[in-house]
């Protein structure tokens, strides 16, 4: 490991090989760093943080802090960032409440500059978060999703996996995977399909996944007579039980067609 004299490192703090800390960084106690991270200089690593190997952390970011939630009462809890992951400058991560007792962020993922991942989020893994964009407490992402800049998610939201939201996007409502979300106020805006076949998926998929969303979106029937009918008249897949399942597990319902 290769640590700066100018850094402030609790002895008690597990650092993996190879780690490199800069000048100026602060890591505190309960703190575990997988080999290979880099930890750019002033960046923040407070108690109960969990970082993966080969992960940056770039200056100012904080990762661990407490979280900003009036019923936190000092319970021990983490933050946890898995490997490859990317922090970004000013990024903050606040660890864990008593609800889920630990933030997590995945592997592979890119948390751009100014964003904000409140305490027991649950981010999965390749996951791109844009610069400025604000994710409140109990949040939760499925793989490969991507939210552009200056994004706004109310706390308790999903958010299906290959999904794109647009920057400025408000978000109070859950947002179905496979989809491109935006406008304002957010609405559905078609699937994901230059995504989607970036990632391998076939032409019989996304066949399926525009039929299903086009019977939710543009049929003219509610949620509940929508999901039944994809239920019933559309083929067993891999996606559709995926986005039959997300459909049925949402608490806070999901976001409108565009001319609702």
């Amino acid at each position: 490991m290769n640590i700066s004299a100018l850094a402030s490192v609790h002895p008690d703090a597990v650092i993996g090989k190879d780690v490199i800390i800069s000048p100026f960084v602060t890591i505190d106690k309960n703190v575990v760093i997988g080999d290979g991270t880099y930890i750019y200089p002033n960046a923040v690593i407070l108690e109960g943080a969990r970082i993966g190997k080969n992960c940056r952390i770039f200056p100012n970011a904080v990762i661990s802090a407490i979280p900003q939630d009036l019923k936190f009462a000092g319970e021990e809890t983490t933050a946890e960032i898995g490997d490859n992951t990317t922090v970004r400058e000013c990024v903050t991560v606040n660890r864990g409440t008593a609800s889920k007792g630990k933030t997590t962020i995945g592997n592979n993922c890119l948390l751009m500059a100014y964003s904000h991942v409140a305490h027991d989020c649950m981010l999965n893994n390749n996951i791109i978060i844009g610069n400025a964009t604000q994710l409140a407490g109990e949040v939760e992402i499925d793989d490969f999703a991507i939210l552009s800049g200056g994004v706004l998610v109310h706390q308790f939201c999903k958010i299906g996996k290959h999904i794109m939201l647009q920057g400025g996007s408000r978000t109070n409502k859950d947002i179905p995977p496979y989809i491109i979300a935006g406008r304002d106020p957010i609405s559905y805006a078609g699937i994901n399909v230059i995504g989607l076949r970036r990632r391998g998926f076939s032409n019989e998929e996304i066949g399926t996944i525009q039929e299903i969303y086009r019977i939710i979106y543009q049929s003219g029937l509610n949620n509940t007579q929508a999901l039944d009918k994809v239920i019933k008249e559309t083929p067993d897949s891999i996606v559709k039980n995926e986005i039959v399942t997300f459909l049925q597990s949402s608490a806070r319902g999901i976001i409108k067609g565009y001319m609702d």
